[in-house]
């Protein structure tokens, strides 16, 4: 595996940049720099521009419509990315349905849906996980009974991302009660204006409203929006894991948040104005976090460099889910350690662009206990931890 840039990856990176610093708005670059939360707007308007590029769906091949990239390219992308600041494109329609779709869909699936996520001008939200069906999602309970034409859903799922804000959302279901668990689930493209979709909100732990409960009442979709088999959705479902967790690993955000530590730790001062950066201890844990960071980011290559020469991600990606969602963690536990008493006040005014409020402490010092609260949630969603521990028990040790 070589790691050297060539001469044609630095032309390119330049040319990311120089995209990048045209196309992102000041203030959405702000409020991600800023730690602020951002609106359903900000997201569009940066994914917009880069579907005007042809960059939103850079993973896609040419075929399909995506800029048929390399691997190397793809890495510069993310990581350029998150260097300047640009927020993290929302992946339920670019990395999950659509490869899906183009992989396991007809082609009137294909001419009718990909076109809308290559330009960003539809919202797609997930449709896995149920009260009872989280870590063992095909135990779920959501039934979808064909009448004529049309395929009637009953049932409802939850830790919905963002789903306030989709207009489709793509679902397993329940088709074959009588068959094993696996082989009676099929996957479903629904529109959420459908009637008898409600969407209700559930508040983190950091008081933001980010996911939500889905509930599902004789809600008729025309049985065209089946994808692929009808019995056959575990299937489609697993590759679309497989891409998910590759993307959770976050490992340019993950950079950028070690970055960030150090900052912070340059500027917290102790009463004899030393800074936590000249404590050997706080020192030595970014150092093993930022080392920790690095590890993670060889692996990741090497998954690369294998999906590089025609393979497909595996299940040892779980490796990537597993350590990258801790380490995304460990970056907030020493954000709080480093802000001490300050993490306490509680002002959610503050994660949000404009507001009047004066912060108490240091101007970041707020963002360390929200950060904390809603990042708990990374070794759990996409399988938890403890399931990928499993998979990586049977299909990659063979034990």
């Amino acid at each position: 595996m070589d790691l050297a840039f060539t001469k044609e990856d630095i032309a390119f990176r330049d040319e990311v940049r120089d995209f990048v610093a045209k196309n992102l708005p000041k203030d959405i670059a702000d409020k991600v720099a800023g730690g602020k939360h951002l609106e359903r707007d900000d997201y569009m308007r940066w994914q917009q521009a880069l579907g005007r590029q042809g960059w939103l769906v850079y993973t896609w091949p040419k075929k399909h419509g995506g800029p048929g990239w390399t691997i190397t390219q793809r890495y510069i992308f993310e990581n350029t990315c998150a260097e300047m600041n640009a927020p993290s494109i929302i992946p339920f329609g670019s990395k999950m349905v659509g490869p899906v779709i183009y992989t396991f869909g007809n082609d009137e699936q294909k001419q009718r849906f990909l076109p809308d996520i290559r330009e960003s001008s539809v919202w797609w939200c997930q449709g896995y996980s149920e009260p009872g069906s989280g870590s063992d999602l095909a135990s779920l309970r959501t039934k979808a009974v064909r009448e004529g034409d049309h395929y009637i859903v009953n049932g409802s799922k939850t830790w919905n991302t963002m789903g306030h804000w989709a207009d489709w959302i793509f679902c397993l279901v329940r088709t074959n009660p009588e068959a094993k668990q696996q082989e009676g689930i099929s996957f479903l493209l629904i529109d959420m204006k459908t009637p008898g979709i409600t969407v209700k909100p559930i508040i983190m732990a950091d008081g933001g409203h980010e996911v939500n409960e889905v509930f599902f009442d004789n809600v008729r979709v025309p049985a065209e929006n089946l994808v692929g088999k009808e019995g056959e959705g575990w299937t489609y479902a697993k590759f679309l894991l497989a891409n998910e967790r590759l993307g959770i690993a976050a490992i340019p955000q993950s950079k950028r948040g070690v970055e960030g530590l150090k900052q912070m730790a340059k500027s917290e001062r102790d009463g004899a104005g030393k800074t936590l950066i000249d404590d050997a201890s706080f020192r030595e844990k970014i150092a093993d976090l930022e080392i920790q960071v690095t590890a993670l980011e060889y692996t990741e290559l090497r998954a690369l460099s294998a999906m590089a020469a025609g393979g497909a991600p595996g299940p040892e990606v779980s490796f990537l889910k597993i350590r990258g969602s801790e380490i995304q963690q460990r970056i907030t536990e020493l954000a709080v350690e480093a802000v001490g008493y300050y993490a306490m006040p509680y002002q959610p005014a503050l994660l949000w662009h404009g507001a009047n409020e004066e912060p108490i402490g240091p101007d970041y010092a707020h963002l360390a206990a929200p950060r904390y609260f809603n990042v708990r949630k990374t070794s759990i969603y996409g399988g938890s931890n403890e399931i990928q521990k499993n998979v990586i028990s049977k299909m990659v040790l063979g034990l």
